[in-house]
């Protein structure tokens, strides 16, 4: 299978994506031809990952000075703690601003990873190696930083683009097939917002890619959703106006995940699919979105048997629990609750935010139960 390689032209700096198949070999190659100077190289990744691709990337990398952290990954590993004492054992390392963090896993991994090197000596070398479908397609392109606090999700973080990013779809054959639906989620989430014939085109090959795991459809979704992506985020790198386009669900989701204090129960892929279907639901009780186009999407979800009923997952008594989170929401800045809703497949409204105050919020969840 062939490498395709993307160009992100962000304003703070332009890096390759590399798509392709069993290309983690490539990484020391492109090291040595992009990164000159670097000497130690910290691997923060996840245990989960099987031992022969850990074994590939190490092998790759055996002339430097590496050191390696293998977490067992859950949202609770993003935090403050774990960072400082990552930062501690490189400061203590002596790593330099020449030196390199590699984020070897999904996007919890690549977000802690990403967050320590933008604040290490104040930046040092960065590269994302997503493992996960919803990496790959999300959290490893943009810039995107963050651990979490007790007043909810990614509320601390910095933009800090990577060197680069390699996306190796043989990765996912071990991916369980709940891993494989949240990514997908993503992937659907860029067709909603901005390309109805990419919707089409998933209607038709969405079994292949989450069941089949057929890697040439993999690929292509992969390569149209970071497309898309790379188009809001050169336009919008620090979430100012268009690139809000792609919280659609998150929102709804944050509260979900939050609520459920980050619990196995409800990933995060999970929570954004759900998130996604009561922003849909939304706008079509409070924008222009279509019955009809809000069937097409619902049958969608059925035919993938993707999470569509809020009610699997909370009772009414969740209610509030969740609308207290979602006004932790870092995209709200008064009293209301700022929402991303679709006025149609691939076209968001207008204004990007549709704001509504909580009790409504609480009333429209509590019809979703």
């Amino acid at each position: 299978m062939k490498t395709n390689r993307i160009l992100v032209r962000s304003k703070s700096k332009i890096y390759p994506i590399y798509i392709g198949n069993k290309n983690i070999g490539k990484i020391k190659y492109l090291i040595e031809k992009k990164l000159t100077g670097v000497n130690k190289i910290c691997i923060i990744s996840d245990k989960n990952i099987p031992l022969h691709i850990k074994k590939k990337l190490n092998k790759s990398l055996q002339k430097y000075d590496l050191t390696v952290y293998d977490l067992k990954v859950n949202e609770k590993i993003k935090s403050f703690k774990v960072a400082n004492k990552i930062i501690e054992a490189l400061l203590k390392k002596n790593f330099n601003r020449s030196d390199c963090i590699i984020a070897f896993g999904g996007g919890i991994v690549g977000d802690l990873a990403a967050f320590i090197a933008s604040i290490t000596k104040r930046g040092i070398k960065f590269i994302n190696i997503p493992t996960t479908l919803l990496s790959q397609v999300d959290s490893s392109i943009g810039g995107k930083t963050a651990v979490n606090t007790l007043h909810g999700k990614n509320l601390i973080g910095t933009f800090y683009q990577p060197d680069f990013v390699i996306t190796d779809v043989s990765t996912l054959d071990s991916l369980p097939y709940r891993e494989m639906v949240c990514g997908y989620g993503e992937i659907l989430k860029h067709s909603l917002i901005l390309d109805k014939q990419f919707f089409n085109w998933l209607s038709k090959n969405g079994k292949k890619i989450i069941i089949n795991k057929n890697k040439n459809m993999i690929k292509k979704a992969i390569l149209k959703s970071c497309k898309i992506k790379t188009k809001i985020i050169e336009k919008d790198e620090n979430e100012k106006n268009l690139r809000k386009v792609l919280n659609f669900g998150h929102t709804f989701a944050h509260g979900f995940e939050a609520a459920k204090s980050f619990s196995k129960k409800l990933n995060h892929g999970e929570a954004v699919i759900l998130g996604m279907m009561m922003a849909i639901k939304l706008g079509h009780e409070r924008e222009s979105l279509s019955y009809s186009e809000m069937i097409q999407i619902r049958n969608h979800y059925v035919n993938l048997n993707l999470p569509i009923n809020l009610g699997k997952y909370f009772k009414k008594s969740d209610i509030n629990k969740i609308v207290f989170f979602m006004k932790k929401d870092k995209k709200n800045f008064d009293d209301k609750i700022n929402l991303i809703l679709i006025k149609k497949i691939g076209e968001v409204s207008k204004s990007f935010n549709y704001s509504l105050h909580a009790d409504k919020v609480r009333k429209f969840l509590s019809k979703q139960i």
